[in-house]
């Protein structure tokens, strides 16, 4: 393979994970892959394996060009600036996706959510959704991993839910299909490996999507503790999120993955992670056994 691929946000675990498996699973050669970061002292390691490691700020549309030059295809793994009032990530996203079409990349490949189309309850989809529309519109051919919910995002709710027996919720009947983040960056790294002229979109799940009732029950078989559901409004939700210490605007976005959950936005399950990547996706019982120490504290 001739092809240079780009991943950014590498000091990132999604980062960090796809790179790894290009490299381990893939056997892409080393110099061969760019990594970037705002830090690159924070990928000395990759440096130290051959990968090439630049700093990319996506603040500064030049420095994300100059990042850029030489790759064939980029990987844009979605910001962590989540400023809803200044709507600051997207804005990120667009100077990438034009330094990508600046700096004549072949492929441009980016990790979105499932159902970001208005109107989401997410209130970030908007982010996603205006970055997909940008990808479009710049006429490069594009691949958009749909990523859906981690299993390793439980464990912003599950260990504070197993000490009391009580977890608040407000997802009612709504279902969601966790999937592991490396079989996540499995996927993707085979898609950017893989990625051809051909435009697609990926939703990737895991391979079971349960209520927070039934995960309830799996967590209590695997931990032998008790964990009992209690539904409650977003509102009641969100004053109970705020008292725990987590900031107004992030527990307004905390609320709305529940509010998305019950509309059942993200109930779907699909094979993508399979077919991409030719392995079996871990099932979230599966997670919960490997972690329970974590999670049961």
């Amino acid at each position: 393979m001739t092809e240079t691929l780009l991943v950014t946000g590498a000091s990132g675990q999604l980062g960090r994970g796809v790179i790894n498996h290009l490299l381990d699973t893939h056997k892409v050669p080393p110099a061969k892959i760019i990594a970037t970061t705002r830090n690159p002292e924070n990928g000395a390691d990759l440096a130290a394996r051959g990968v090439v490691v630049r700093a990319a700020d996506f603040n500064e549309a030049a420095s994300l060009e100059t990042a850029f030059k030489g790759a064939d295809k980029v990987l844009i793994i979605s910001t962590g600036d989540l400023d809803l009032k200044s709507g600051k990530r997207l804005k990120q996203h667009k100077n990438a996706v034009a330094a990508a079409k600046n700096a004549g990349i072949s492929h441009l490949l980016y990790t979105s959510m499932p159902n970001p189309e208005p109107v989401s309850p997410v209130l970030f989809a908007g982010d996603h959704y205006g970055t997909e529309q940008a990808i479009k519109a710049s006429g490069i051919p594009y691949t958009i991993f749909r990523n859906g919910w981690y299993q390793e995002n439980l464990f912003m709710a599950l260990p504070h839910a197993i000490a009391s027996g009580h977890w608040y919720t407000s997802a009612g009947e709504g279902r969601i299909a966790h999937g592991a983040r490396d079989d996540m960056a499995a996927a993707i790294a085979a898609g950017l490996v893989g990625a051809s002229n051909e435009s697609k979109t990926y939703t990737l799940t895991g391979p079971h999507a349960y209520t927070t009732a039934e995960i309830a029950a799996l967590v209590s078989e695997v931990t032998g503790k008790p964990l009992n559901v209690v539904q409650v409004p977003d509102e009641a939700l969100t004053e109970g999120v705020k008292a725990a210490g987590v900031p107004e605007d992030f527990a307004d976005v905390v609320v709305s993955f529940d509010a998305n959950t019950r509309a059942g936005r993200i109930a779907m399950v699909t094979d993508a992670i399979e077919t991409l990547s030719g392995r079996t996706p871990k099932t979230l019982k599966q997670f919960l056994e490997a972690n329970k120490t974590a999670l049961a504290g």
